[in-house]
């Protein structure tokens, strides 16, 4: 995986490492035009939810900084979501979409450790909530991801075909021979890939009407 080097890990680009007030983040225009939806949103992590490999790029231990917008590592460098993933987990939430990450990683300890200390702003006046709590199914581990995606149809017993996955790289291709639409991203999950993804989810299994 040559791309990307560590200097683009650092907390220096707050516009992608600091997690967007929900309230400030537009809904994807796909959850608001009355058609079909997946049953569950699927995401990976590294590159795809935040812009670093936390295998290679992360060393712990961690802590929680500006009250969980970013955590810092051993060395101090700042890591955290990209600027739309905050926005993006509070409305699917709030829709009542399954959310699942499957991650190919060799630190899933370090990964699960990330998700529990960035916080998600709420877009009410409640207190912001672990990121972790966003997600009914977590696949962190090294592997194959359809083996991911089997295990999640096999926990949920949610239909292939219901199953919309976000993933930055394009090998990952491999799970839509289980019937999974996946969404090539290049620069981490925004409202714009949202929408995409759910219109082609649409396109390819015929949820939209002639």
């Amino acid at each position: 995986m040559p791309r990307r080097g560590v200097n683009s890990t650092a907390g220096s680009d707050a516009t992608t490492t600091t997690t967007t007030l929900p309230q400030k983040t537009a809904w994807p225009a796909t959850f608001t035009d009355g058609l079909p939806l997946p049953k569950i949103v699927v995401f990976d992590l590294d590159y795809t939810l935040w812009p670093f490999w936390v295998d290679t790029h992360v060393t712990g231990p961690l802590k929680a900084q500006e009250g969980g917008l970013k955590v810092k590592d051993r060395y101090g460098e700042g890591f955290g979501f990209y600027s739309d993933v905050g926005g993006i987990l509070d409305a699917l939430k709030q829709k009542g979409i399954l959310i699942g990450a499957a991650s190919r990683t060799h630190a899933p300890d370090l990964g699960r450790e990330m998700l529990k200390l960035l916080k998600i702003p709420s877009s009410s006046s409640g207190p912001s909530q672990r990121a972790i709590d966003y997600f009914d199914h977590l696949q962190i581990y090294p592997g194959n991801k359809q083996t991911h995606f089997e295990r999640i149809h096999r926990d949920t017993g949610i239909a292939y075909d219901e199953v919309l996955f976000f993933d930055d790289e394009s090998r990952n291709k491999n799970v839509e021979v289980l019937g999974v639409v996946m969404q090539l991203v290049r620069d981490g999950v925004t409202i714009n890939e949202i929408d995409a993804g759910v219109r082609s989810w649409r396109k390819r299994h015929n949820k939209v009407p002639n």
